[in-house]
């Protein structure tokens, strides 16, 4: 194999790892039961650049929030309070008593993707929203490229 082949097919299998870490990402911060961190720490042991890997990472969980948020923005209450009603009110009740401030804890697992419907629920002005998730997923990702490295 030539060093240009060897070193497309290099270029290829990092932009499907990466690939792969914007779409675990992206699908984590969403309702579904997933998690990105062990896809972030399999490209960081291979020694992918930490910093494009935590922008990629973070960029694709707020994004995945802000379907949840759009989600929340549209649902039809009803609905929305039938569908996990112990974790919903959980949430709800979080979010009033911090208000926005509680969307910095949008990375924890369980209550996170709920706090970014309920966020949607209750007309969180947008840029609030995305400033304080992405400060909050930013640096779950940063501590946790940290911790690893």
């Amino acid at each position: 194999m030539s060093f240009l082949s060897g070193r497309l097919m290099e270029m290829s299998l990092l932009d499907i790892s990466q690939t792969g870490l914007f779409a675990s990402a992206f699908l984590s911060a969403t309702l579904l039961p997933m998690g990105s961190e062990a896809v972030l720490a399999a490209l960081l042991l291979r020694g992918g650049s930490p910093v494009t890997l935590v922008l990629i990472a973070t960029v694709a969980n707020v994004l995945g929030s802000l379907v949840n948020y759009a989600m929340g923005y549209w649902a039809n209450q009803g609905w929305l309070a039938r569908q996990k009603p112990g974790i919903m009110a959980r949430a709800e009740q979080r979010f009033r008593r911090y208000g926005r401030w509680s969307l910095l804890l949008s990375w924890v697992p369980i209550i996170g993707d709920p706090l970014t419907l309920i966020a949607g629920v209750l007309r969180v002005n947008l840029f609030w929203f995305l400033l304080l998730v992405t400060c909050g997923k930013a640096l779950r990702y940063i501590v946790l490229s940290m911790l690893i490295l």
